[in-house]
């Protein structure tokens, strides 16, 4: 044995992986930024919002010509028996509600005729009201043609 074995110290580290390290954790951290760049879905404003305006988003002239020919279209397939006058009356109101929703991004789609009255979309809630009888009432329903009508006249008198 030794009389006096010494006392030997802990190794360093070699500088070089100290920088492999926090170049590791700049990789890491440069990927999760990339993820979540890349994968965010763009936000859209608030309806209450001030954005750009939708109808400038929209062209309003030719949304209005593509949903009167598919209110017609339904017209015409309930007229022909293909469709039955309550699901031609429900497939009018969905195409009104869509209308509103593509012009302006409001998802009429999912409101009651009270949410239309209570969102400023007094047209579109008159419309719809004027619609819920022949979609809901169990008694005899009002001609398809005067549906139509009614939807088509609200499209039209948009602006």
């Amino acid at each position: 044995m030794q009389a006096d074995p010494g006392f030997f110290g802990p190794l360093q580290y070699s500088p070089g992986w100290v920088w492999c390290g926090a170049a590791l954790l700049a990789l890491v951290a440069g990927w999760y930024v990339y993820v979540l760049a890349t994968t965010r879905t763009a936000t859209r404003p608030a309806s209450g919002s001030s954005g750009p305006d939708r109808a400038a988003l929209t062209d309003l002239p030719a949304l209005k010509a593509a949903y009167l020919q598919r209110i017609h279209d339904a017209e015409h397939a309930a007229a022909a028996g293909s469709l039955d006058a309550r699901h031609a009356h429900q497939e009018i109101s969905l195409l009104l509600r869509a209308f509103v929703r593509d012009a302006t991004g409001v998802d009429a789609t999912r409101m009651t005729h009270q949410d239309l009255a209570r969102h400023p979309l007094p047209a579109a809630a008159d419309a719809v009201q004027a619609l819920y009888p022949a979609e809901f009432s169990p008694g005899p329903l009002p001609s398809v043609a005067a549906s139509a009508a009614r939807a088509s006249a609200a499209v039209r008198a948009w602006s």
